[in-house]
């Protein structure tokens, strides 16, 4: 098969390598879409990945083509299938993250907190290929109507909306356990309720990569109405404008100072809830700027440098009763009210539409075309899309 492999730093070579067999308990699967991550770029061009050679790419999904031992028979059980004489031809989505299934954090069935991970892309072959091997447990059935270019885009999609039900666990929870209120799991009680209250808070979104708009995407489908967004660039403003935002509410960094920005917007008060998605010193102060008292900042934007904490901020946490709140990956344990199955839920009712911010695709033999565009900026995009 064919498949892009990563050697080591900036040595990436599209060429021919053997095609893997599924061992027990996986099944091989024909890649149909394959998304390029922002983390694919310094893995391929600055860091190198946990080892080499190692085929990257972990947003993908596929169509099941091969079986190994006992795979079937999982897959039949997980999927509750019922007269299936064949899984082979089942269109899947995949979850990246392989856990260990033994630590705390996977004992508690919070395997996006896994202390000992795999992980397909990054610390095994993953999805720049013709074919790759993934294990039945991280699989997820798609619905006919949902795409393969929608699908691919499933784990930023699962991010997004993982911060934004991190975010308001507290309002959205319900009696539901601690374990539950921490990954995100709401019952549909719980979530019938969420348009009247996410109605109700100032929200902002500073940073509007690609995980920025999927998230602006999952708030607004969810009842934001007072939703602020924070970007640089004209393509990131059409782009917020066609997911729903009011030219109003949305502000060009570049020429606006954010934090007077927002706080004119909420009559001086601040956002209620305010997600960070850059990762820089100067977007994580005015976030913490920005909120009103007793308000929440959610910090989204992987680090790109090492963060710094200036005195008067810190002074603005305490006085304000900031809440600060970690978020990371998403949830994916099987169940119906995990991360990944709200977000296949909210495809297959046509509540959201990610395969409109794809801007570039190319086949797989152009995945380098891709790659350098996201590293040099060479043209504006939001999500780079692969077809092999």
């Amino acid at each position: 098969m064919k498949a892009h492999v990563l050697y080591g730093v900036n040595d990436l070579r599209y060429e021919e390598v053997n095609q893997s067999s599924p061992k027990q308990g996986e099944v091989l699967l024909k890649v149909e879409n394959v998304g390029i991550c922002g983390s694919d770029i310094p893995r391929i061009y600055e860091t190198g990945a946990h080892h080499h050679p190692l085929i990257p790419g972990h947003e993908f999904a596929g169509t099941i083509c091969e079986v190994g031992k006992d795979a079937e028979t999982m897959y039949t059980r997980l999927h509750e299938l019922q007269g299936e004489s064949t899984i082979i031809g089942r269109r899947v989505g995949v979850f990246p993250l392989i856990p260990c299934g033994e630590c705390v954090p996977c004992r508690n069935r919070q395997y996006e907190m896994c202390r000992n991970y795999n992980y397909l892309g990054s610390r095994c072959d993953g999805g720049f290929a013709e074919y790759v091997c993934v294990p039945v447990k991280n699989l997820i059935e798609l619905p006919e109507n949902v795409s393969f270019e929608d699908a691919a885009m499933l784990e930023p999609m699962a991010v997004g909306a993982h911060a934004m039900r991190r975010m308001f666990a507290e309002e959205l929870s319900g009696g539901l356990s601690e374990n539950n209120k921490m990954i995100g799991h709401f019952g549909k009680e719980e979530e019938n309720k969420k348009d009247g209250i996410l109605s109700e808070k100032s929200i902002a979104v500073i940073g509007l990569g690609t995980i920025g708009l999927l998230l602006t995407m999952h708030l607004i489908g969810s009842g934001a109405r007072k939703l602020y967004v924070i970007g640089n660039k004209e393509f990131q403003r059409e782009k917020a404008l066609g997911l729903g935002i009011k030219p109003e509410n949305y502000c060009d960094c570049k020429k606006d100072n954010p934090v007077d920005w927002l706080l004119e917007k909420t009559a001086g008060r601040g956002a209620d809830a305010i997600f960070e998605c850059v990762g820089k010193n100067v977007t994580y102060a005015q976030a913490v700027e920005s909120a009103a008292p007793a308000g929440r900042v959610l910090l989204l934007g992987n680090p790109a440098s090492d963060m710094h904490l200036d005195k008067n901020i810190y002074w603005k946490i305490l006085r304000n009763q900031l809440q600060i709140l970690g978020t990371w990956n998403s949830s994916f344990t099987g169940e119906k009210n995990d991360d990944w199955h709200y977000v296949v839920d909210k495809l297959a009712k046509g509540e959201i539409h990610p395969s409109n911010l794809i801007s570039h695709r190319f086949s797989l033999s152009e995945l380098e075309k891709g790659l350098h565009i996201m590293r040099d900026k060479t043209d504006d995009y939001v999500k780079v899309m692969i077809k092999p």
